[in-house]
C-alpha cells in the first residue's frame, strides 16, 4: 500500500539503529575510499558524484549526516522523510620503491557501506528533524607481505622496511539533529561516535573516539544558499599495536580523526535545471594526534560540483572535481644510520630515521590530490530513485631521500591512484 507523506510517523529509531550499525560493523574492513588524506571524499553515491562537495545543500540524507547537519532542513522534495543505502566499491592502486626494490601493495577490492535515514521530529510541519546515519568515515593501508620489500636490508637480519603492512578503518555513527529557525536559516548538530580498527603488522586493536559537529545553513535568496560545519577532533588510543623502539614490547599509538572547518556555497542558476556548489575545507592534520607525529601537515580542499535536472523529477546527472594538498610533508635529507643520535620521536618512543621514513611513506601513502567524479540519479516514481557514481583519484606520488641504516644513499617513494564506483538507493516517505 502506497503511504503518504502526511501519515508517516518517524521509524523506530532504536531499532533502526541497531540495524544499520550492525550492518556497518560487519563491513568495517572495507572503510575506506577515494581520499583527501585518509578522509573519504564523500559519504554515500549522490556526495561522491558531486566530488564530495554540497556544504551549503546537501542532496540527501546521507549528505547533510556526513557534511551538514542543519541541511536536514533541507533536503529537496515534496515528501518528508529520506532513507539512503549506498555501497562504495574501492579499489586502490599502491606501488613502493625503497632503493632499489620495487613491489605493488596486494591488489584488492573494498567494500563500503553508508546508511541514512532523516524525517520531521512530530508533524508534518515540524521545525525539528532527526537524522541516523552509520557509515565507513576513513581508512587506508598497504600489503607488502611476500613482495620485494618483504626482506632484509641487503646480507643484514634488519628489515628492508617498516610499514609493509598497515590497515586503518574507520566507521562512524551519528545521530542527529537539525532546527529550522525560518525559511532561510537551519540550525543543525551530529554527535559521532568513530569506532577504529587499526593493525600495524602485528595484532588488529580497535577503540572509540567521540565528537561533535555543528552546523548552519543560510538561503538569503531561494537560488543561493550558504553554508559552514565544524568537525570537532577525534582522538582514539590503540592499545600495544606496535614496537616503535625495537624493544620487544608492543607500544601505545594514539591517532586522533582531525577537526576540520568547512565553508559552503551553492547557486541555483534561475531559470534553469542547473545547481553549482563550491566547497573549502580546512583540515588539522598538523595539529592531529597521530598525523603530526608522522610529519602531516594541514591542508586546504577545495571543489565544485554540477547538478542537472536534465529531465524534471526523473533523470539528474552529476559531475564534480576536488582538489586537496597532500598532507603527507616531505623531509628529504634524513639521516638513518646506526647512531644513537638518529631517532625521532613519536609518542615517547624512539624510532630510527630510516624506519620512521620508510613507515610513513611506505605505509601511509595518502598522498592523491586531484580528484574527479560523475553520477546521475534515475527516479522510479516520486518515492525511490537509483543512484550511481564514478570517482577517480589521479595518481601521485611522494619521495625521500637520504641514509639508511647502513649509512647508503636510499631514495624511498609511494605511488598511489584511486578508483570508485558507487551505487546507492534513495527512498522518499
Amino acid at each position: 500500500m502506497r503511504t503518504t507523506a502526511s501519515s508517516v510517523t518517524p521509524p523506530n529509531i532504536p531499532r533502526l539503529a541497531l540495524i544499520l550499525a550492525a550492518v556497518a560493523l560487519a563491513s568495517l574492513p572495507g572503510a575506506r575510499g577515494s581520499t583527501n588524506g585518509d578522509n573519504l571524499l564523500g559519504i554515500g553515491a549522490v556526495s561522491r558524484s558531486l566530488g564530495g562537495n554540497g556544504i551549503a545543500a546537501p542532496q540527501d540524507a546521507l549528505s547533510a549526516l556526513s557534511g551538514n547537519p542543519a541541511g536536514l532542513s533541507f533536503l529537496s522534495g515534496d515528501l518528508n522523510s529520506d532513507a539512503d543505502v549506498s555501497v562504495t566499491f574501492f579499489v586502490p592502486h599502491v606501488s613502493a620503491t625503497v632503493g632499489s626494490a620495487s613491489a605493488d601493495s596486494e591488489a584488492r577490492t573494498y567494500v563500503i557501506p553508508s546508511l541514512g535515514v532523516a524525517g520531521p521530529i512530530g508533524g508534518k510541519d515540524s521545525q525539528w528533524q532527526y537524522g541516523f546515519g552509520v557509515y565507513g568515515l576513513a581508512g587506508l593501508g598497504v600489503n607488502y607481505n611476500n613482495s620485494a620489500l618483504s626482506g632484509n636490508l641487503g646480507s643484514t637480519p634488519y628489515p628492508l622496511v617498516a610499514g609493509g603492512y598497515t590497515q586503518f578503518q574507520s566507521l562512524e555513527v551519528a545521530p542527529s539533529v537539525a532546527y529550522k529557525v525560518s525559511g532561510q536559516l537551519s540550525l543543525g548538530a551530529a554527535f559521532d561516535l568513530d569506532y577504529g580498527q587499526l593493525s600495524l603488522g602485528g595484532p588488529t586493536k580497535s577503540g572509540l573516539g567521540i565528537g561533535a559537529q555543528p552546523g548552519v545553513i543560510f538561503k538569503p535568496t531561494d537560488e543561493v544558499s550558504l553554508g559552514a560545519s565544524y568537525i570537532s577532533g577525534k582522538p582514539i588510543t590503540y592499545k600495544s599495536v606496535v614496537d616503535f623502539s625495537g624493544n620487544g614490547t608492543l607500544d601505545n599509538l594514539e591517532l586522533e580523526a582531525p577537526q576540520q572547518l568547512a565553508f559552503g556555497a551553492a547557486f541555483r542558476i534561475p531559470s534553469s535545471s542547473l545547481l553549482l556548489v563550491t566547497d573549502a575545507r580546512w583540515v588539522n592534520w598538523g595539529g592531529a594526534t597521530g598525523y603530526k607525529d608522522f610529519g602531516w601537515q594541514n591542508v586546504w580542499v577545495y571543489g565544485a560540483g554540477l547538478q542537472f535536472d536534465a529531465i524534471p523529477k526523473k533523470l539528474v546527472l552529476r559531475a564534480g572535481y576536488t582538489f586537496g594538498g597532500n598532507p603527507v610533508k616531505t623531509e628529504k635529507g634524513f639521516n638513518g644510520t646506526g647512531s644513537p643520535a638518529n631517532v625521532t620521536e613519536v609518542q615517547g618512543n624512539y624510532v630510527n630515521n630510516y624506519y620512521y621514513q620508510t613507515f610513513r611513506v611506505v605505509g601511509f601513502p595518502a598522498v592523491v590530490e586531484s580528484h574527479a567524479s560523475l553520477g546521475l540519479s534515475y527516479a522510479f516514481d516520486n518515492q525511490s530513485s537509483l543512484e550511481i557514481g564514478y570517482t577517480r583519484s589521479f595518481n601521485k606520488t611522494v619521495t625521500e631521500q637520504g641514509l639508511n641504516l647502513l649509512g647508503a644513499a636510499t631514495t624511498i617513494s609511494s605511488t598511489l591512484s584511486e578508483d570508485s564506483y558507487e551505487v546507492g538507493y534513495r527512498y522518499r516517505f
